[in-house]
């Protein structure tokens, strides 16, 4: 009975991931930023920057530079995806307002480098 259930719910699961995949409508993706808005913008805002990410701090913190200023961002490995994008890689971060100990910087969700 057990294994019925498990398995159950795995088919479920699967077709619930296959059926948000297709959706096209609009999205939270949001609003196109720049450094300076992100600093003041409400915390647990998502934001999309287009930059540069132009220093490694420390652990999975970087240093973002767009034309208004410089912001702390945070890339956890899986959002590298295994790219390799230096300071004079264009990339457009997609991410959520935070702040720490350190103060306010953009936890990436998403990393796309642009041509």
């Amino acid at each position: 009975m057990n294994k019925r259930k498990l398995l159950l719910a795995a088919l479920l699961g699967a077709f619930v991931a296959h059926a948000s995949a297709q959706f096209t409508g609009p999205s939270v993706a949001g609003s196109a930023s720049t450094v300076q808005q992100a600093q003041q913008a409400r915390l647990g805002s998502y934001l999309t920057l287009t930059g540069h990410i132009v220093a490694h701090q420390r652990e999975h913190y970087y240093l973002f530079r767009d034309a208004s200023g410089e912001l702390r961002v945070e890339i956890e490995p899986a959002v590298w995806q295994g790219r390799r994008i230096g300071p004079e890689t264009q990339v457009r971060l997609h991410g959520e307002v935070d702040q720490g100990l350190r103060g306010r910087y953009l936890w990436v969700k998403t990393l796309q480098p642009v041509n």
